[in-house]
């Protein structure tokens, strides 16, 4: 039996303002209730994999084991730094190279790390590659 992956958690202080931090960045939509916990997902229900944002009293103290990779659907990786940067992220580590491949690394508002790769559009078209299979 296999597992499907419901949500990707994040502990943090202010659930509420975190998830409208991701939001931004995602296009996706707030879902929350009376419970301290908040929902990002695109839709509600969501069938497919959401965000959940739950209030925990301690901080973040070390390097998070698991990061969220992300490329833009449209526009360049460069743009979203930019627009990620001015929604309260920090630049924490720059791996662009100049023939334009590479990464940026970024902390969000609570400090959880998280990369903006280069989208399809930049990347160009994928070359056909061989499989060995036995």
């Amino acid at each position: 039996m296999a597992l499907e992956i419901h949500n990707i958690t994040f502990d943090c202080a202010h659930a509420r303002g975190l998830a409208t931090f991701w939001a931004g960045l995602l296009g996706w939509n707030v879902f929350y209730d009376d419970d301290p916990e908040v929902v990002v997902a695109p839709s509600y229900p969501n069938s497919g994999t959401g965000l959940l944002f739950i209030p925990v009293p301690e901080g973040k103290t070390a390097k998070n084991r698991v990061h969220l990779d992300v490329a833009p659907d449209e526009g360049t990786r460069d743009e979203a730094v930019e627009r990620a940067v001015a929604a309260g992220a920090t630049v924490t580590g720059d791996h662009r190279e100049d023939d334009g491949t590479g990464w940026v690394t970024l902390a969000d508002p609570e400090g959880n790390e998280f990369c903006i790769e280069r989208g399809a559009a930049e990347r160009g078209p994928r070359t056909s590659t061989a499989y060995r299979i036995g």
